[in-house]
């Protein structure tokens, strides 16, 4: 099936608006998720268009400790970190909504990454 040249132009089109991409992680699930709808209800206030939040896979990091220093080698204690992400895409941002991004008061403990 052939394509015409406006289809080309209109995909083209689409792929060249200006995207906004917040990428938060954080330790504790229900942190990540406040702070999620904390940001959607800040862009949807400007009355802008936002996707997500995306979850992403959640990264867990496991340690093994012996429980003794010397001897004993089979006492052991297992200890594992998780890293719970989320994406949310923000489309046709206006500069009013990147300034109240900017300012948003989000708890401790969340990490917030913003890429345009």
């Amino acid at each position: 099936m052939a394509r015409t040249a406006t289809q080309g132009k209109k995909e083209k089109q689409e792929v060249a608006s200006p995207k906004l991409r917040i990428k938060i992680s954080a330790y504790d699930h229900k942190v990540i998720d406040a702070s999620s709808k904390q940001i959607i209800d800040t862009v949807l206030r400007y009355g802008c268009e936002a996707v997500g939040p995306v979850p992403l896979p959640t990264e867990i990091k496991k340690y093994t400790v012996n429980r003794s220093s010397f001897v004993h080698k089979d006492a052991r204690e297992q200890y594992e970190m998780r890293v719970h992400k989320r994406i949310i895409d923000i489309v046709n941002p206006s500069q009013k909504v990147i300034e109240a991004l900017t300012n948003l008061n989000l708890p401790a403990g969340v990490d917030i990454e913003i890429k345009m």
